[in-house]
């Protein structure tokens, strides 16, 4: 599928969307887009999924629909690299596992609160977990 036919599903998926955060939703793909130009984006585990080419990295966790979540990961399963740290300075990011990482937002006053050090750490996941 074409990167333009992806966008269009993305962007057909999150119009029907019915969601309590979908103003959040749609700032953060936002926030995603310009923090990573370039990303890959489709949805995956009936969410958004960004990625460099076929490797999602990113993923939002919308459901159950009271919810609005980032999924940082390093594919779908995790890895079994023990190895593998990020640093995470403003701990905004719970731990599932040592390359699987989750950040939760309350609402879209949330989000903005954590907009800057968000950027920086989608950055720095992309970087380190693409080749």
């Amino acid at each position: 599928m074409a990167v333009a036919e992806k966008l269009g599903a993305v962007d057909t998926y999150l119009e029907a969307l019915e969601h309590r955060h979908k103003p959040a939703i749609q700032a953060l793909r936002r926030l995603i887009h310009d923090a990573v130009p370039g990303l890959t984006e489709r949805i995956k585990w009936n969410a958004p999924s960004f990625g460099k080419g076929e490797d999602d990295r990113i993923t939002m966790r919308l459901h159950p629909g009271d919810r609005l979540q980032l999924i940082l990961h390093r594919g779908a399963k995790a890895g079994a690299d023990d190895l593998f740290r990020f640093e995470d300075p403003d701990k905004l990011i719970t731990w599932a596992a040592p390359d699987r990482g989750v950040v939760t937002f309350s609402d879209a006053d949330d989000l903005a609160d954590k907009s800057a050090a968000l950027t920086e750490i989608l950055r720095r996941w992309v970087a380190c977990t693409t080749r």
